[in-house]
């Protein structure tokens, strides 16, 4: 049996103290997400290495039954009128669902069906979003400070990136509105995946 665990979620810092993982993913590591590419240029020659994103997280395992916790930190910004993204996954595993719990800042989660259906649910501090099995997810902060969002997954979920990567992107892209807000907006360059592909995302669920 294993040892019960403790972390602490330090929300200044953004990140989850007692974690066994930390990665970071800097406006580079992001090439080819934004719409426009002249802007994401021009950013990255200021920005240089500076993490867009970080992730803390803490894995006992990764064996079936088990859980994953961390804590996900966002710069606020904009590419363009694009606000700032993660890469965004389904799980390898499809049918694995996922927890995120808004610590500070303002946000949102952008969710696509394998089919191309779009949800977004806004996560604010105390907010709870529920990522359903089978949904593709992205965390976009829309706010002016920084976003801290804890989140926990099944320890067998893994993630699956090229879903989004080879289909142009998401449907959706989310982009100020002009106005203090966000708006949704069409992607021209998003493909719809084939139906043996949405098939088989739902056939190979374990």
């Amino acid at each position: 049996m294993r040892e019960p665990g403790i972390c602490v979620v330090d929300v200044a810092k953004g990140e989850l103290v007692g974690a066994t993982n930390r990665y970071t993913k800097t406006l580079g590591d992001l090439a080819g997400l934004y719409e426009d590419a002249a802007a994401y240029e021009a950013l990255l020659r200021k920005m240089g290495g500076t993490a867009v994103y970080e992730v803390t997280d803490y894995k006992p395992s990764q064996d079936a039954g088990d859980m994953i916790v961390g804590v996900t930190k966002m710069l606020p910004g904009k590419v363009g009128r694009e606000y700032f993204l993660t890469r965004g996954h389904i799980h390898a595993n499809a049918d694995r669902p996922e927890i995120y719990y808004g610590e500070s800042g303002r946000g949102l989660m952008l969710m696509e069906s394998p089919a191309g259906e779009i949800r977004t649910v806004e996560i604010a501090p105390r907010t709870i979003c529920y990522v359903p099995p089978y949904w593709i997810h992205r965390s976009i902060n829309t706010g002016a400070d920084m976003l801290v969002m804890t989140f926990a997954y099944p320890a067998d979920s893994g993630q699956d990136y090229d879903i989004i990567a080879k289909a142009g992107g998401m449907r959706s892209r989310i982009v100020d509105n002009g106005a203090g807000g966000w708006i949704a907006v069409d992607n021209a360059s998003y493909r719809y995946r084939s139906r043996e592909l949405v098939d088989s995302i739902f056939a190979k669920a374990s």
